[in-house]
């Protein structure tokens, strides 16, 4: 029987609710920390709480925490928080991406660049699948989702490793599986190593790619059966929020609807409504975006409510399930 794995259990996918497919909630990045970028430390548990209760307010329900351990993951205070808040929330297990891995690695003594390199394809899988099944940072919460990610137009070979070793957890597990694109790029050769591995692209969702709106690469990628997560909601400095409605609606046209998702990949300070910043907020997307995205679609001529109960409950139900 399928099922989905909280920080609090495991549940059935229809108790999963109103789901966003992709953010941050609490975590502080080691490598931002030794930089000093304090934007990116979500470091506050009062506030990231805050933020979870303006989304349940909103009316969500369940929320993919993206974080993985290269990300400053910390998956006690998630949980407690969480609870607190009256959230179901899906941890990571696996890794991000290697512009992290010069940070420390917890409990090595190295960075993960070191400890990657130190470890063997089926030594970096056991150590995902024990994410899964047994728990994570010390506690015994255990990951939901399996991941992997790539860089600007590369993919090195620490990466590549990386990226087998979760496709090898994600056999033994069933956990489904989630991969960082940086900036959109990648996604094809992503899902060629998944393809050859021998793994349905179906269990696998990407992100970011509304951040390479390019319409000829998304329909490439759709025809694989894969889940969209698009996540890059209000960042008008790569361009006007049309674009992604643009994107989402020419999936549709292509009979893609059942692929798609939605998140807010939110991870800085000044994007919460409760770190002082004046951010937006985690209840930006389904109090202000959702009715948008409802308008723009009724206006091209689609049925828009019944596109966003898709994208916000159905589809998440089948892409963070574990197979059965």
């Amino acid at each position: 029987m399928a099922f989905v794995r909280t920080v609090s259990g495991d549940i059935d996918p229809s108790e999963m609710g109103v789901t966003y497919a992709h953010d941050h909630i609490y975590c502080i990045p080691q490598l931002w920390k030794e930089k000093g970028d304090t934007d990116l430390l979500l470091d506050s548990p009062e506030a990231s709480q805050a933020e979870l209760e303006l989304f349940a307010k909103a009316g969500g329900r369940t929320i993919y925490d993206a974080t993985a351990i290269d990300y400053g993951r910390d998956v006690g205070t998630v949980k407690r928080i969480a609870e607190a808040a009256g959230v179901q929330v899906i941890a990571t297990a696996g890794f991000n991406k290697a512009i992290m891995w010069p940070g420390k690695m917890p409990g090595k003594g190295m960075t993960f660049n070191q400890w990657i390199a130190s470890q063997s394809r089926d030594a970096l899988a056991r150590h995902v699948v024990a994410e899964v099944t047994e728990g994570m940072d010390g506690t015994d919460v255990r990951g939901g989702v399996v991941k992997f990610g790539t860089g600007y137009n590369t993919m090195n070979e620490s990466e590549i490793k990386i990226l087998l070793a979760v496709l090898d957890a994600h056999k033994e597990t069933g956990a489904p599986i989630h991969s960082h694109t940086e900036l959109g790029t990648m996604a094809l050769e992503q899902l060629d190593l998944v393809k050859a591995e021998g793994v349905d692209p179906a269990r696998l969702t990407i992100a970011h790619l509304d951040r390479n709106p390019d319409p000829w690469l998304h329909r490439k990628v759709a025809e694989t059966g894969v889940f969209f997560s698009f996540d890059g909601i209000t960042r008008v400095k790569y361009y006007s929020e049309d674009v992604r409605t643009r994107c989402i609606l020419d999936l549709v046209r292509w009979g893609h609807e059942d692929q798609i998702m939605v998140g807010g990949d939110i991870a800085r300070r000044t994007m919460f409504a409760s770190y002082g910043e004046g951010g937006l907020g985690m209840g930006f997307i389904l109090e202000k975006w959702k009715p948008r995205f409802i308008e723009e679609a009724g206006e091209a001529g689609f049925d828009g409510e019944k596109l966003v109960h898709k994208f916000f409950v159905e589809n998440p139900q089948r892409a963070f399930a574990f197979a059965g």
